[in-house]
């Protein structure tokens, strides 16, 4: 039975308990099951016949199931980690995770497990690419969904939506958007070998042997299939270059003014206790406090804010809108939430000697990045009088203070892209820099980002300082050494 062998495949998934869904092949099968597999499964003809007791079941808990574009934004973080760590689609295909580079390959994670696509897997990933006119990812999705096609033809799958002749039909005609019209005319033909009587695809045929015999230069030459521009990051490859490292910093013996130190800022509150700093660029001034948080804290803190968890928004002008180049969900937790934030607080004003209450400084703002989720390269501080930050009345963010609450695997770093340098994620640990110069103008060199989750689940927690109520007490330099 084609359902109860869907079902063992199913099972078989879960036999790792301990398994984490933070490898973003796996959540991405998870959604598409949850979304598109069980219902293929339960509304077949042989789920009406022999097991209406499951299409019942699922009738009830339907709405409750992820949504087409849960699906779209799994396969969408799927093409964004292809991109940024240049990923090779067979290797995902086959659960690996390889970066390809000429005729180098390199190995950036081995999971302990290995969770492979299937063909239609594949598929819906391409076609969401196509969908979006994005030939591009299309095409690499596509071609891998039609060669496991073929590998399986004859075989049918209960749960699969597409078959060889869907994947063969969108990517003849995503070759033909793409300009290789040679390759489409060859798929095209491919797909009238299957299904001989497709009047469309006929003529899809009579098409492109009438251009190429009109442009014959085409059937040689193959069109250069181009990324997708990305117009408002004119640095992505200095961004993309700072997330392939995964995490890199300069070593303290080749820059000698980097040091590491035990902190009190010359505070009671920390004299038994002080805080481990790492001194990790200069210009900017950027340290890391490692321990910052408890790994009970930690924990809380995501526990507290998961109930609330939204669409991280981005401010434009005086509104707040949801971006692609921000993909994460956000909660914001006032202090008198629990009172362990309250201590959270005080720790903070101890370690920086900045006011941290309102309205001089924002509240905790807590992030999860679910899925390859990232925020490409932006500055903390407002770069335009019109932002909603100077509603509160207390100027501009003058210091960003952020936590990591989670450990990842891979990638997540952040990365500065001015000073060139990226800082891998430290659990626990807490990043610290100014945002703006002694004059108020906004530092350049605080240009950041958040790389794509790769593989784990990344927590933050920031604390953004304003810099009305901080005029005694930030230092005159921003190098408190000097």
């Amino acid at each position: 039975m084609p359902a109860s062998r869907f079902y063992d495949k199913v099972l078989s998934w879960h036999e790792d308990s301990v398994t984490p869904v933070a490898n973003p092949l796996l959540a991405f099968t998870l959604i598409k099951r949850l979304q598109s597999d069980w219902r293929n499964v339960v509304h077949s003809l042989e789920a009406s016949e022999n097991i209406q007791v499951l299409k019942d079941g699922y009738e009830k808990v339907e709405q409750d199931l992820p949504a087409f574009e849960d699906l779209e934004g799994a396969a969408r973080a799927l093409m964004r980690l292809q991109d940024v760590y240049m990923l090779n689609v067979k290797g995902l295909a086959r659960g690996v995770f390889q970066r390809v580079t000429g005729s180098a390959v390199t190995d950036l994670y081995n999971p302990r497990r290995l969770f492979s696509l299937t063909a239609d897997d594949c598929f819906q990933v391409g076609k969401v690419a196509y969908d979006m006119g994005d030939y591009y990812h299309a095409i690499t999705w596509l071609e891998e969904a039609v060669s496991l096609f073929r590998g399986s033809y004859g075989e049918w799958n209960t749960e699969d939506e597409a078959s060889l002749e869907d994947a063969l039909d969108h990517l003849a005609f995503a070759y033909f958007q793409a300009g290789n019209v040679s390759r489409a005319l060859s798929l095209s033909r491919e797909f009238l070998r299957y299904s001989p009587d497709n009047k469309r695809m006929a003529r899809n045929v009579l098409k492109y042997e009438r251009l190429l015999t009109e442009h014959p230069k085409r059937m040689v030459a193959e069109a250069v299939i181009q990324r997708p521009n990305v117009p408002h990051l004119q640095t992505r490859e200095t961004y993309e270059g700072l997330c392939q490292t995964l995490g890199s910093q300069p070593t303290h013996y080749q820059i000698p003014t980097l040091y590491c130190s035990l902190e009190t800022n010359s505070s009671p509150y920390l004299l038994l206790q002080p805080v481990r700093k790492e001194v990790i660029h200069l210009e900017p001034y950027v340290v890391l406090y490692h321990d910052f948080v408890s790994d009970l804290e930690a924990q809380k803190i995501r526990e507290l804010a998961d109930p609330w968890l939204q669409r991280s928004v981005v401010a434009s002008g005086e509104k707040q809108l949801q971006v692609d180049y921000r993909i994460s969900k956000s909660a914001w937790l006032k202090d008198t939430v629990d009172p362990m934030l309250v201590t959270l607080d005080h720790r903070i004003a101890a370690l920086t000697g900045l006011d941290v209450q309102a309205p001089y400084a924002e509240y905790l703002q807590v992030v999860n990045y679910g899925i390859g989720g990232h925020y490409e390269p932006h500055f903390d501080h407002a770069t335009s009088p019109s932002s909603p930050l100077y509603r509160m009345k207390s100027g501009n963010r003058v210091a960003t203070l952020m936590i990591y609450l989670s450990a990842v695997e891979a990638g997540g770093a952040t990365a500065f892209i001015y000073a060139n340098f990226s800082m891998p994620v430290v659990k626990n640990a807490a990043l610290f820099w100014w945002n703006l110069h002694r004059s108020g103008e906004g530092d350049d060199d605080t240009l950041h980002a958040g790389c794509p989750v790769l593989l784990g689940d990344k927590w933050v927690a920031n604390k953004w300082i304003h810099e009305h109520g901080q005029e005694f007490r930030r230092p005159c330099s921003s190098r408190p050494e000097d």
